[in-house]
């Protein structure tokens, strides 16, 4: 089992959950975030409250899913990416699952 993490865009949502589904992965959890961007590589720690130049709406998807699907869905969300040529790809990451219960 694997703990399957994508970041994106709210714009993107939809675009998210077809391609989860194509992926076979069903079953998942959308959280919103804000997102910041600093152009100025200021210190992190000088900015910790997030006082940055740019806002973005975004969203993190959770799903807990098979290997072979995570394989899936991160190729076609690479697809999806060299398609769109977006500013903002859509992200996904990959968390080996040790024990659940």
């Amino acid at each position: 089992m694997k703990l399957f993490i994508v970041a994106c865009l709210k714009d993107n949502q939809e675009d998210v959950q077809q391609l989860l589904i194509q992926a076979n992965i069903g079953i998942f959890s959308i959280t919103d975030m804000i997102g910041f961007k600093q152009n100025n590589g200021a210190n992190l720690l000088e900015n910790w409250f997030a006082s940055g130049d740019e806002q973005f709406d975004s969203m993190f998807v959770f799903s807990f899913t098979t290997s072979k699907n995570v394989d899936n869905c991160m190729r076609l969300i690479e697809e999806f990416n060299t398609k769109s040529q977006s500013q903002f790809p859509i992200r996904a990451f990959v968390v080996p699952v040790e024990k659940s219960i």
